[in-house]
């Protein structure tokens, strides 16, 4: 996370967007944690800088609640407890503009004006805005404004060093008149009105300062504002600029955006080698990066300059570099030996721009010019290296989606579009979509005057045609995206043509096996793959990911996939396509210790499964299509992709034809649908209760959506007693789920062996996910019975397995079950640091009974800090889902839950009504320990009302049914019984 106080508080994440602090009285904790830049600050101070002195009721629990929600926000590292109070680890964009101030003090003068611009550029308005009359903001925005005077003041006056006089007068003219007593600032100023030639107004410039010194201070200007205008009065030379450098680099028009690191990097590098090639693909930014960093790339007397070679051949290469170094050939000589005479003893940087299509040329006489000239120094742009001894290779990246944001918008705004309300969401898509190209981005910019960002996003597949709008001054073969691709296609031999089509048939690259075995045929041997795929990676047409993986960026996949279906080659290369992932789908084996190898494998493969089943759906290929879903099923189960499961499902199901496997793909779908709408779906509920199949995974996979939903846990039950199988996968799956309807029962000592039955099959096969479902029971069991130190343990390493498989159902359900134990433990801001955490994490996935679950947690958190309007409207949410799927033991407890409230809050009559609903609840739902809750509960409301032999008989039913199954209250959860006793003990007589 990266935090923002230079200007309106704001949080960014790592890629640049915006993450959203609800809340202002979270707004303000968060500032006053920045305030004291790392620095601890107590409890005390922090309730004077949140409510002054009108501290809320429980001033720590409702310190402790802002903390927790904006450890929800932000992420529940980064606000630190201790002895001293709360501090905040964090990235600021103050100590970034702190770091570059620092840095450019002792930079020299052109990276000193660039850092200082850099620094600048940071500032969105006043420090700390909406809190700089603060106590504990105004001395720290107090100096961070001083400091950016500073900086504004060291820039002008490295701008005048660099003779950008039109510059500082622009900047300068109205922060002089707003600090018009700086004298720093005001002898830029006055430098920059004699060198612009404007004496008399920088003689009149100084007579008014001295005069306003003079009455508002009693002082004269200072020694050195002094001597500046004794320098004016007599035309001191000693003002002049310094000559520019020699060069024919043209001035930038717009601001290089994106590329601050870049610049530094390859300047860096022409530090230490002598020859550097900045490669990537057509549109990337390769000039625009060159010509930056060449414009202060270090000490040469001799100049750089600028070679363009995009209309050469390469006959013509050494003439046009002889050219612009104003060097003509003698009749009969040798001008590659006359140029390197020439430059024998020149300190120079050349700048060969677009070499790719004269590479050969081009590297003969860089590699002839290096040897001779042992000063000069040489920066290429090209598509490709030159393959030169000594040459550092500099692959320029599409942008990061932060920057290609801040490219388009800034673009944009500057063709006349206003997108001051746009999405950031919408338009980091459209940047996606447009591979971060910042040529790309720049020919989308202008059509944003017209058609808002979702429109133009949901244009994309037809790319090429929109996107002609380039500059009339730009070249043409960059005026539009396809004039740029096709430049590099009719570089490539036929191998290579080929090969690029046929790679455009994967979906986010392949690996080299997928691209052998789908690419090659007779016109392309599999043996060949390998050499043509090298020879595109140095293209820069093809990219190389971490795997290794090879993968077409969007415009140049969509471009080799019209170049595909020119060949009439496309329903071929599909068929293959879908033929290969297949079989792996059909390979993959999750269900034992095989999976951690193959789990990442097929999510390396996502989008080619995906891809594949979408074009099977769409070519009505039914057995591709309906084999491929159900080979895929478990895998979307595990990782909790249940809509994309559903989607996919659905439309593959909606294929006419009879098929073998088509029952139980119907069933999976009525499974995932279950767990996406929590068992509101009562279609779905109807259907997993009586849909026929013959497939035993998916009858259990019903059985154990029924359950976790909250369905019918009679029809649950029937359906996992149905399933009839030898698999002892199966078999261990089917004890893990039926062991925790047994805790729901009563019946402790059955669940304990059937979990235990089920764990021991799943560490013989390895299988995380199983193991993961046992323990779930154990540690309940655990908790029940008040073995905290075991609950933790056995869930604690049951997340740590899910997380490392990346089963993220199971890891949100096993937060919630962590959280619960730092609920019983009295770690409330922990808890609700994890319920949220949870809740989130559930979110994501569409897994709505995991939202649930978290939720109920976060109930149970917030009563127990005394924040009941919270807890209370939580679980009047939670009663209703609970009510809408007929789950008794959730009604159960959440009415049990409203009725503490209310008996919290004095209410009697309203705590009696809510707790008879939920003992009526509990009785029919036949669990022994909801009847002990609601019993506890009525006994509570009793209480309250001055029944105290009724109650005391409550508490004493309640202990007895607990102990009847081997659960007596544990020490977590005595919290309401010991309140209720404590009452009772307390009343007269």
């Amino acid at each position: 996370m990266r935090f923002g106080v230079l200007g309106p508080l704001a949080v960014w994440t790592p890629a640049g967007d915006l993450v959203l602090v609800p809340e202002a009285k979270v707004r303000v904790l968060l500032a006053a944690l920045l305030a004291r830049e790392g620095e601890s600050v107590s409890a005390d101070r922090l309730l004077l800088d949140l409510w002054g002195a009108e501290l809320p009721a429980n001033p720590l629990g409702a310190l402790q609640t802002k903390v927790s929600r904006l450890r929800r926000a932000i992420g529940p590292h980064l606000v630190e407890s201790g002895p001293a109070g709360y501090r905040l680890r964090a990235e600021t964009d103050a100590q970034q503009f702190a770091d570059l101030l620092g840095a450019a003090e002792d930079a020299p003068t052109r990276a000193r004006a660039e850092l200082l611009v850099d620094a600048l550029d940071l500032w969105r308005g006043q420090a700390f805005a909406e809190f700089a009359d603060e106590d504990f903001a105004r001395p720290v925005a107090h100096r961070l404004a001083e400091q950016r005077l500073v900086a504004q003041e060291l820039l002008a006056e490295t701008r005048l060093e660099l003779g950008e006089v039109g510059a500082v007068l622009a900047s300068l003219s109205d922060l002089a008149e707003r600090h018009p007593l700086r004298e720093r600032l005001r002898a830029a100023h006055l430098r920059a009105l004699y060198l612009a030639g404007q004496q008399a107004e920088a003689l009149a410039g100084y007579a008014e300062l001295r005069e306003r010194l003079a009455d508002e201070l009693g002082a004269d200007p200072g020694p050195e504002l002094t001597a500046l205008h004794e320098s004016i009065l007599r035309q001191d030379p000693g003002l002049r600029v310094a000559a520019r450098p020699r060069t024919n680099l043209p001035a930038a028009l717009t601001h290089l955006i994106g590329r601050e690191h870049a610049v530094g990097a390859v300047r860096a590098l022409l530090g230490a080698h002598r020859l550097v090639t900045l490669t990537g693909p057509g549109g990337v930014g390769k000039t625009s990066l060159a010509l930056a960093a060449a414009g202060n790339a270090g000490d040469f007397p001799d100049g750089v300059w600028l070679v363009d070679l995009a209309a050469s051949t390469v006959d013509d290469v050494t003439e046009a570099v002889a050219r612009v170094l104003h060097m003509r050939e003698e009749s009969g000589g040798d001008l590659p030996a006359h140029l390197a005479a020439a430059l024998r003893d020149q300190r120079m940087l050349l700048v060969l721009d677009n070499c790719e299509h004269v590479v050969a040329a081009v590297a003969d006489l860089v590699a002839f010019l290096l040897r001779a000239a042992p000063e000069l120094r040489v920066l290429a742009t090209s598509r490709e290296p030159l393959v030169v001894p000594g040459e550092r290779v500099h692959i320029v990246l599409p942008l990061a989606p932060a920057d290609a944001v801040r490219l388009l918008v800034t673009r944009a705004e500057a063709a006349g579009a206003d997108l001051s309300t746009a999405d950031r969401g919408v338009l980091t898509a459209l940047c996606l979509r447009l591979d971060g190209l910042p040529l790309a981005l720049e020919l989308a910019a202008p059509r944003l005057r017209l058609l808002g960002p979702p429109d133009l996003l949901s244009r994309m597949d037809d790319r090429f045609r929109l996107l002609t709008t380039g500059g009339r001054i730009a070249p043409p073969r960059q005026r539009t995206l396809r004039a740029v691709i096709d430049w590099s296609w009719e570089l490539l031999t036929e191998p290579e043509r080929i090969l690029l089509r046929r790679l455009s048939v994967h979906a986010e690259g392949s690996t080299m096996a997928a691209a052998e075995t789908v690419s090659a045929d007779g016109l392309l041997a599999a043996g060949d793959v390998l050499d043509v795929l090298s020879r595109l990676v140095d293209r820069s047409l093809v990219v190389v990911a971490e795997g290794p993986r090879y993968r077409l960026l969007e415009s140049i996949g969509d471009y080799a996939r019209a170049r595909l279906a020119d060949a009439n080659e496309l329903a071929d290369l599909q068929s293959r396509h879908l033929a290969y992932y297949l079989d792996l789908a059909e390979q993959a084996r999750l269900r034992d210790a095989r999976a951690q190898q193959w789990l990442p494998r097929l999510d390396s493969e996502s989008a080619n499964l995906s891809h594949a089943l979408d074009t099977a759906t769409r070519n009505a290929d039914l057995d591709g299509a309906l084999r491929l879903a159900r080979a895929l099923v478990w895998y979307w189960f595990l990782r909790g992709r249940l809509s994309e499961a559903e989607r996919h499902l659905q439309r593959v199901l909606d294929l006419p034809g009879e098929h073998p496997v088509r029952d139980s793909v119907s069933a999976w779908l009525t499974g995932f649908a279950l767990l996406r709408r929590g068992g509101a779906d009562e279609k779905a509920r109807a259907s997993a209760t009586g849909q026929p199949t013959t497939d035993p995974d998916a009858a259990w996979f019903l059985g154990v959506c029924l359950y976790i939903t909250g369905g019918d846990l009679a029809a649950s039950a029937a359906r996992l007693s149905a399933v009839s199988t030898t698999d002892p996968w199966l078999r261990a799956a089917h004890l893990a789920v039926t062991s925790f309807q047994s805790i729901m029962r009563g019946a402790l000592t059955t669940a304990h062996d059937q979990a235990s039955a089920a764990l021991g099959v799943f560490e013989s096969l390895g299988d995380a996910w199983g193991r993961s479902q046992a323990s779930h029971t154990l540690a309940s069991l655990a908790e029940i019975t008040g073995d905290y130190p075991t609950a933790v343990r056995l869930r604690t390493a049951a997340l740590e397995q899910a997380h490392r498989h990346q089963l993220w159902l199971d890891v949100a359900d096993q937060l919630t079950g962590l959280a619960r134990l730092d609920l019983l433990s009295g770690d409330l801001p922990l808890a609700e640091s994890r319920h949220s955490q949870a809740r989130r994490l559930a979110a994501e996935h569409g897994y709505h009974a995991g939202i649930v679950h978290a939720d109920l947690g976060l109930a149970l958190g917030a009563r127990r800090a005394g924040d009941l309007a919270d807890a209370e409207k939580l679980l009047h949410q939670i009663l209703d889902w609970h009510e809408r799927v007929r789950y008794s033991p959730g009604v159960a407890l959440a009415t049990a839950e409203l009725g503490f409230i209310a008996e919290l809050r004095g209410q009697a009559d309203q705590a009696l009504s809510w707790h008879t609903t939920s003992l009526d609840t509990a009785a029919a739902s036949g669990d022994p320990r909801s009847i002990a809750l609601a019993k506890e509960g009525l006994a509570g409301a009793h209480s309250l009302a001055g029944h105290h032999d009724k109650a005391e008989t409550l508490l004493a039913e309640a202990a007895e049914a607990r102990a009847a199954v081997g659960a007596p209250l544990p020490p977590g959860e005595r919290a309401d019984v010991d309140r209720i006793t404590a009452r009772i003990q307390g009343s007269p007589g």
